[in-house]
């Protein structure tokens, strides 16, 4: 999601096209007035000059109000997104929804029914707790069954007022991982739709990052989860992208997708002499990063590599064995050379000062030979089967 403000044509199509760039498949901006309702069709068109992302707008208290009155922001935006605490209070909640479902099935446009646990239906958070007023039942429980009964009852009102039902997308974010992983889990158990997940206000820095990994990996291992959103807080000035490659490197550790070849490394012992292997991993994950456009382009295959860097004699070989191409430091004599396996299969020793331009010479050789990855996946999947 973008920070700036969307009335800010320039900055907002800007911070659009960095987080396309960066791998972002979906842009959700806020519109929450008049300034940047007018604006919504102009940056829209000038990110369709460059990139084709989905671009959805993020609408809370008023977002009935602006459809109807700019009908050009409406038909430009991709998808709508609606919090169900945010829509009114008794009658004039349903009115409110209804005029926004109105607008979204004029012009058949998707939308994100998303419960906040920070702007939950006061109502239907009362109602649960009326309803386990006597029990042992923890106010976790009581927090995501009542943010899971927002989303479904809005959900079926929406189909019950002629929504189609497959245009909904449901979500259920908190700031707390447990009320969040509960909410989930109760969703999907009761429910279809397709769901997107996230962490939101997990906060910044390292706390955040891990806190965003641990939910959204324990959800996804599950397999729930069609859509998700990294949600930190940036430091001054930071790129918003680090939301993107933060999610990114969720979904390929748990071996989803596959965004950028990855590097396996030891963390380095006793047994290892000095921080050689460490920097020649660091030099391979920089190498990487900065051929990977590139490679995305002309040899999308090798985003799937995986290359290891290992520095002694306990796990290296058995892990440079194991990757597509890794290269083996013998512990204390890391440094003055090393062996390269390819394939699972020992390729070549190397020697001397200039071991790092070797054995990159063997990585580019690989990757420009797009049938040799498709042969070593196929030689090695073929070794891994019993013999019969």
């Amino acid at each position: 999601m973008t920070n700036t403000d969307t009335a800010d044509i320039l900055a907002t199509t800007n911070q659009i096209l960095e987080l396309a760039e960066a791998g972002s498949e979906m842009v959700r901006i806020t519109v929450d007035t008049e300034e940047s309702a007018k604006a919504v069709p102009h940056i829209v068109e000038a990110v369709r000059k460059i990139s084709p992302v989905p671009i959805i707008g993020d609408f809370h208290f008023n977002g009935h109000l602006l459809l109807k009155k700019y009908p050009e922001m409406a038909q430009a935006l991709d998808k709508y997104r609606v919090n169900p605490g945010n829509v009114g209070k008794g009658e004039k909640r349903d009115q409110n929804f209804e005029a926004f479902l109105s607008i979204a099935k004029e012009y058949e446009k998707p939308i994100r029914i998303g419960v906040n646990g920070g702007s939950l239906d006061p109502e239907i958070l009362q109602q649960e707790m009326d309803a386990v007023s006597n029990s042992q039942t923890s106010d976790h429980d009581i927090l995501a069954s009542a943010m899971v009964k927002s989303a479904l009852q809005s959900a079926q009102y929406a189909v019950n007022f002629g929504f189609p039902k497959d245009k909904i997308i449901l979500s259920v974010k908190h700031s707390s991982v447990p009320v969040m992983l509960q909410a989930y889990r109760l969703l999907a158990a009761q429910c279809e739709y397709p769901l997107h997940i996230g962490l939101t206000e997990a906060g910044g820095g390292k706390k955040g990052l891990i806190s965003s990994a641990i939910a959204l990996g324990i959800l996804l291992a599950e397999g729930i989860g069609d859509t998700i959103r990294v949600s930190i807080t940036p430091r001054p000035k930071e790129s918003r992208t680090e939301e993107v490659r933060i999610a990114q490197e969720i979904l390929q550790s748990l071996q989803i997708r596959n965004f950028t070849p990855e590097v396996t490394s030891c963390p380095g012992c006793g047994r290892t002499n000095g921080n050689h292997f460490q920097e020649f991993s660091e030099k391979v994950s920089i190498k990487l990063e900065a051929v990977k456009p590139i490679w995305k382009e002309q040899y999308p295959l090798a985003l799937s590599l995986k290359i290891a860097v290992m520095g002694c004699i306990v796990n290296g070989i058995g892990e440079a064995k194991d990757a597509d191409i890794g290269i083996f430091f013998p512990g204390k004599g890391e440094g003055r050379y090393a062996t390269v396996y390819v394939g699972g299969k020992r390729e070549k020793e190397l020697q001397g000062t200039e071991i790092f331009e070797d054995f990159w010479k063997i990585v580019e050789n690989t990757v420009t030979h797009t049938t040799t990855i498709t042969h070593l996946r196929t030689n090695k999947e073929a070794e891994g089967k019993p013999k019969k």
